[in-house]
């Protein structure tokens, strides 16, 4: 999508998966954890420049030893989000459980789950959830008694990935910027405790 993007010089192994679950496929996961368990690092190297130094894939690094905020950027289409909507769900002991368990009786792993005070969204992958999309939403609504569950179809999901993020002020804020002056709605927004990343859904035709 970008031409002539800059290099990645350092990335650790946490990043590299998030990266690469994400559509930048450039390493295997089973080919890349038995070095990653035994801490060996990977050095990947251009064929056509292999002269540069290429990416190092790492353990870990010093928290001070950043080159950049932003690791890489990847996106991948092919992604609903089943928006559950019910008044004082939050004080409703085990309602998340019983709604990931109507997902795991038709074997489907959820992607995403973004909360609210009353509303619940998952996102699950579309290849595995539309053969049974009617039968999922009449189940969580049998089983949970909302007073609503709605599917939006048609998401893409990019993911900001970087280990400088954490403590870094500003990050998504600039995000955001960058993302309205393309004109584009966000749709969801995740972001993981650790701060390694920030999850954007967006419509795919954006």
């Amino acid at each position: 999508i970008v031409k002539d993007p800059e290099p990645i010089k350092v990335i650790t192994y946490r990043e590299l998966r998030e990266l690469s679950y994400m559509g930048a496929s450039v390493l295997h996961e089973d080919a890349v954890f038995p070095v990653r368990k035994a801490g060996i690092p990977i050095n990947i190297r251009n064929t056509n420049a292999p002269e540069d130094s290429g990416t190092m894939i790492v353990s870990s690094v010093e928290s001070n030893k950043v080159d950049t905020i932003i690791t890489g950027v990847a996106g991948k289409t092919g992604f609903s989000v089943i928006a559950i909507e019910k008044d004082m769900m939050n004080s409703e002991v085990g309602f998340g459980r019983t709604v990931l368990e109507v997902l795991e009786n038709y074997n489907i792993c959820f992607e995403h789950l973004p909360s609210g005070i009353d509303t619940m969204s998952v996102v699950v992958n579309d290849h595995d959830f539309l053969p049974h999309r009617i039968a999922i939403v009449n189940d969580i609504m049998k089983r949970t008694k909302a007073d609503a569950v709605n599917v939006y179809g048609g998401i893409a999901l990019i993911a900001v990935v970087g280990r400088g993020m954490t403590g870094s002020k500003g990050t998504a804020s600039r995000l955001f910027k960058a993302i309205a002056e393309g004109d584009i709605n966000i749709r969801m927004i995740d972001q993981g405790s650790s701060e390694l990343n920030i999850i954007v859904g967006v419509a795919e035709e954006d």
